[in-house]
């Protein structure tokens, strides 16, 4: 009788709920380690409903913050916030299995399905040695990263504290997480502003990026497949030539509209910066209030978006707009079918990619219309808050630290929701999936 139940509880723990609830307890854990006066500068206890915030949009590399996080947070909290970025980025599944497989523990089916659901994996075969991959190159890519910053973080600030910082923002970027430790009592949420004109800071951010959101298996694809790109898997080929258009169309947009001011170099990397960073990371290097207004939609637009599946960005994914945008290319057309690279997108995924995009746009427009009516702000800097919530993405105008309990309760249920996915919370509110 008692296996009966333990097999009922096993069948009833879905993939979908494991992952709900695995980010729920690391948030909850971050949570509480960053109320405790030793994660706080001045060593008083943070409230809970800062703590939370911080806690969700680390572990949901989104970036939004509440407090600066180089001046309010000591080194312990900053450590805090920075194990919440690495293991939310990588995923909270991903990590576990890595233990799990350490320890010399067996791994079941039940924890290879969770593990493919938890990365968007097409099988549960290999999953096991893809979690190995993902767990090595993760490492070495951060520790490359942090080793092309630590020369002009160390000349700044000196060995140590240039070593911390290189590590910090190599990761966070790599995790798409945009939060930085460059704030100072003069000048707080500074973000990269102060290094807009460094080449090596914006390429290795830009580059620490765009690895992290093309997702997992487009790695793997790469690896194995090197340069031979007609071998690549379907999703692979969208992926990487969905990011190029999404970064230099946007880029030449940014470039002749903003920044007008800026010799060519500066502005070109500062538009291309802000086209990278906008889709998934949230870091910044220029004035993001200062930018046109038709700019700053752009920008919402590509929130949404977001980055690749199974990667560590977030938002309604790469997949989902061209696949959007190939059926609509279709129906102009006229044709019966949706073709990608010559091969036939099924209704399911269309009527999956479809259901996404509502979701995203009712969850941002509702969450902007009640913040904006709570606050009392512009509806346009609402939805930009919103957008920049729900791709888990961090950019702010600025409003975020002045946000009521209410507007930051929304804020952390959009973080959430993007960074878990729409259709994951639905799923494991569903019985028998």
């Amino acid at each position: 009788m008692l296996h009966k139940n333990r097999v009922k509880n096993r069948t009833h723990m879905t993939s979908f709920r494991v992952i709900i609830i695995s980010f729920f307890c690391l948030i909850l854990v971050g949570s509480l380690l960053l109320m405790l006066p030793i994660s706080s500068r001045q060593r008083c206890v943070t409230s809970f409903p800062d703590a939370m915030f911080t806690a969700v949009s680390a572990t949901c590399v989104t970036g939004l913050v509440v407090k600066d996080t180089a001046t309010y947070w000591s080194l312990f909290g900053q450590a805090v916030i920075l194990m919440l970025i690495q293991i939310g980025g990588m995923g909270v599944i991903t990590v576990g299995l890595a233990i799990i497989r350490a320890s010399g523990r067996k791994i079941g089916l039940w924890q290879r399905s969770t593990m493919q659901e938890s990365i968007s994996a097409p099988q549960v075969g290999g999953i096991v040695k893809l979690t190995g991959f993902i767990l090595k190159t993760s490492l070495i890519i951060e520790m490359i990263g942090a080793a092309l910053l630590a020369p002009v973080f160390c000349n700044d600030l000196g060995i140590a504290k240039g070593l911390w910082y290189s590590l910090f923002h190599s990761i966070s970027a790599f995790c798409n997480a945009g939060f930085d430790i460059l704030g100072t009592t003069e000048q707080t949420f500074p973000s990269l502003t102060g290094y807009i004109a460094n080449p090596l800071i914006n390429i290795v951010i830009m580059l620490l990026i765009v690895i992290g959101g093309i997702g997992f298996l487009t790695w793997d694809d790469i690896y194995t497949k090197k340069y031979h790109f007609r071998q690549y898997c379907m999703q692979s080929k969208v992926i990487l030539l969905t990011s190029l258009f999404l970064i230099f169309v946007p880029a030449a947009f940014f470039f002749f509209r903003d920044f007008a001011g800026m010799p060519v170099k500066e502005r070109t990397l500062c538009a291309l910066f802000q086209s990278v960073t906008t889709r998934t990371a949230g870091f910044n290097t220029a004035d993001l209030s200062g930018m046109t207004g038709a700019s700053q939609a752009i920008m919402i637009v590509l929130m949404m978006i977001g980055g690749a599946p199974g990667s560590t960005a977030g938002g309604m994914k790469i997949t989902t707009f061209a696949v959007l945008t190939a059926n609509a290319s279709a129906t102009f057309r006229q044709r019966e079918d949706t073709q990608m690279f010559g091969r036939r997108v099924g209704q399911e995924v269309l009527k999956n990619a479809s259901t996404i995009l509502m979701m995203y746009l009712f969850l941002v427009l509702m969450g902007g219309m009640v913040i904006s009516v709570a606050e009392n702000l512009p509806i346009s800097e609402c939805l930009f808050e919103t957008a920049s919530a729900v791709g888990t993405v961090g950019l702010t105008l600025g409003i975020t630290p002045r946000l009521g309990v209410l507007s930051k309760g929304i804020l952390i249920a959009l973080m959430f929701l993007g960074r878990v996915g729409g259709l994951t919370l639905v799923y494991a509110a569903m019985p028998g999936r």
